[in-house]
């Protein structure tokens, strides 16, 4: 059994990403480098490309930077998309727009967030028979209701857990790695929480300590700053992808972030 996702959607940065003028709205530390965010985000999707994932790129919407950080716009499951609503205003109208580019693909919808509900796709992580769901400050506690109703009815087992400081997303403190094993920061989760699989653990330095994308066979991309997930997923074996994403560090994101997995 692998965990490996064959086709990931992602967006290009463009203008939209750079031109940011209100950072705190957006939720972004610093203005990013147009020239070093198009090269680093080119060399994600060729390790992407190299190691046999389909890559579907998508223009930004405009007026929405975060829009290059696509993981959290939908949810994709193997019964179908399902339209979130995002936690941060300015983010608001990203759902539909991913809606609209899933359905260009064929993916058909499976189910929504309505009313107060808020969900990123940030907050959930599928692996397998489960599904790993955050409450955090983006996903509040009426949207996982709404997701994890969604998500059970399709047969998951749902386990729930609120996201601390530092972490903006449930991704940013933990990420499957293949059908045994998971790597997540210390401190963070309850012992049980990972029932089923073997934990790797992180200390949780930053906000992406814990953020790695899979590639499947042992095999993972991480940012080249994250030294200790890398130094401690070669000590288990894996072989380590790093990249330079200090411009989407800028956008408080990681290397899932810009993936969206389907």
């Amino acid at each position: 059994m692998t965990l490996r996702k064959d086709r990931v959607v992602v967006c290009k940065p463009g203008l939209e990403y750079s031109k940011v003028s209100e950072l705190r709205k957006h939720n972004i530390t610093g203005v990013s480098d147009p020239e070093k965010s198009s090269l680093q985000h080119l060399a994600l999707t060729a390790a992407l490309l190299k190691s046999g994932i389909e890559v579907f790129n998508i223009p930004e919407l405009k007026d929405h930077p975060n829009s290059v950080f696509t993981r959290d716009a939908s949810l994709v499951t193997p019964e179908g998309y399902v339209k979130l609503k995002m936690g941060l205003e300015s983010r608001r109208d990203e759902e539909e727009w991913m809606a609209g580019q899933l359905e260009s693909l064929g993916i058909k919808r499976s189910g929504s967030i309505s009313g107060n509900g808020t969900v990123e796709g940030g907050d959930i992580i599928i692996a397998g028979s489960n599904a790993f769901v955050g409450i955090s400050r983006r996903t509040n506690k009426e949207g996982v209701n709404q997701v994890s109703t969604i998500l059970q009815t399709m047969h998951f087992e749902v386990r729930s857990v609120e996201v601390p400081e530092p972490f903006l997303h449930l991704g940013g403190a933990m990420s499957i790695l293949s059908a045994n094993d998971v790597l997540c920061c210390q401190g963070v989760f309850p012992i049980k929480f990972f029932k089923g699989f073997n934990r790797i653990e992180v200390p949780k330095e930053s906000f992406v300590s814990g953020n790695v994308i899979s590639l499947g066979n042992h095999e993972v991309i991480a940012e080249k700053k994250n030294t200790a997930a890398i130094h401690t997923l070669k000590h288990h074996g894996y072989s380590v992808h790093p990249i330079d994403l200090s411009e989407f560090i800028k956008g408080t994101g990681g290397p899932s972030c810009l993936i969206l997995p389907f």
